[in-house]
């Protein structure tokens, strides 16, 4: 009987859903991804910033985790995975629990300190509305933000 329920027990755990930790963007794969757009910023400047964290398969991107910058206007200047929201403005833009997240993204900035912030997106990965928290540098006329989604 023991070893019925012990081959049931391996059984069933066989059959749930593995997630492996390596395929979870963690908060500070996030802050470490910011940091390292904020140095190529100083190294090469906004336009190529703006060209490099746009490129869908460039280096601003890692699984689930992509950059976007927006000016403090709340216009995107780039964006690691929807190149259809560059040069528009999202200020009055809602999440599904109706948070003007870009709008409190832009205010946060104005304190010109790092922060992070809560909402509601839709991953890329799994296509569905997930939360999601946003880590952003505030730099001259713009934040920089890469987020994780929360599991």
């Amino acid at each position: 009987m023991r070893t019925q329920s012990f081959a049931a027990l391996v059984l069933a755990c066989a059959l749930l859903p593995v997630a492996h930790a390596d395929d979870l963007v963690t908060k500070p794969e996030a802050e470490a991804m910011v940091g390292k757009a904020l140095k190529y910023l100083k190294g090469n400047g906004k336009d190529k910033l703006y060209a490099e964290v746009s490129k869908k398969d460039g280096q601003f991107v890692d699984r689930d985790l992509y950059l976007t910058v927006y000016g403090n206007d709340g216009v995107v200047r780039a964006h690691g995975a929807n190149a259809k929201m560059i040069g528009k403005n999202l200020m009055e833009i809602k999440d599904v629990d109706g948070k003007y997240f870009v709008k409190e993204r832009v205010e946060l900035a104005k304190k010109n300190k790092p922060f992070w912030q809560e909402y509601k997106f839709t991953n890329p990965v799994s296509g569905k509305i997930e939360p999601k928290a946003m880590y952003c540098v505030p730099e001259d006329d713009m934040v920089v933000c890469g987020g994780v989604y929360l599991k």
